[in-house]
């Protein structure tokens, strides 16, 4: 699975890297050591002619959802049966996002204990991660806007660590991931692959990871 993950760049790079415009205040986006499920995640969408960045909450809420409560159920979505559940079904068609990130945290276990380790490129560049969102309206009318991020088979570095691994969409499948013209459930299923392990590293972290509530660059340096 994929249950937290960085995001250390300016909101200018990351405007920059997706071709993205916003209409949030600059001020309203901070970078995170340690986003975690129900947070506020930044994202891009496209509305048929332009990418837009937004932000969205972490753990997808359907349209036909009693209450917010699903979503806490609903933080990474299997990209092998995004087909056949009826909570991705709609949006895997419509709804497709990228969720932006530098880093993803998992956790390694070794003799009975869970070592958390950072995952991020070689390149230490921006990448994205295939996400799907929705809208969802409460009794009052308010609504929200939510996301999964949807997850795969291990390459053999993830495998070393864990048995599923975010979907990381290569710049050029951006595009087709975001567009909402596309529908075809074969060609879209295509990009949902291990992403190249050449291309990714990994080193053990701190425990401090562990908690949401710490949140610093102490969280992303290397435990030797």
């Amino acid at each position: 699975m994929c249950g937290r993950f960085t995001l250390t760049a300016s909101i200018a790079e990351i405007a920059e890297r997706f071709s993205a415009e916003y209409s949030f205040k600059d001020e309203d986006y901070s970078s995170s050591y340690n986003i975690a499920p129900s947070q506020s995640v930044l994202a891009v969408i496209n509305d048929g002619q332009t990418n837009r960045m937004g932000f969205l909450r972490w753990g997808l809420i359907p349209p036909w959802a009693k209450d917010v409560s699903i979503g806490h159920k609903l933080v990474n979505a299997r990209a092998e049966t995004l087909t056949e559940k009826p909570s991705y079904r709609h949006a895997f068609q419509k709804k497709r996002c990228l969720i932006v990130a530098d880093s993803f945290y998992e956790w390694k276990r070794v003799n009975n204990q869970k070592i958390p380790m950072r995952i991020l490129l070689k390149s230490h560049e921006l990448f994205s991660m295939a996400g799907l969102w929705e809208q969802w309206k409460s009794p009052n009318g308010d609504s929200i806007f939510s996301c999964t991020i949807i997850t795969t088979k291990p390459n053999p570095l993830m495998a070393s660590i864990h048995d599923r691994m975010p979907v990381i969409l290569k710049p050029q499948d951006e595009p087709l991931w975001l567009d909402p013209t596309i529908s075809n459930p074969q060609k879209l299923k295509n990009l949902l692959k291990p992403y190249d392990e050449q291309c990714m590293e990994a080193y053990e972290v701190s425990q401090l990871v562990n908690s949401p509530k710490n949140n610093s660059p102490d969280l992303i340096q290397p435990i030797d």
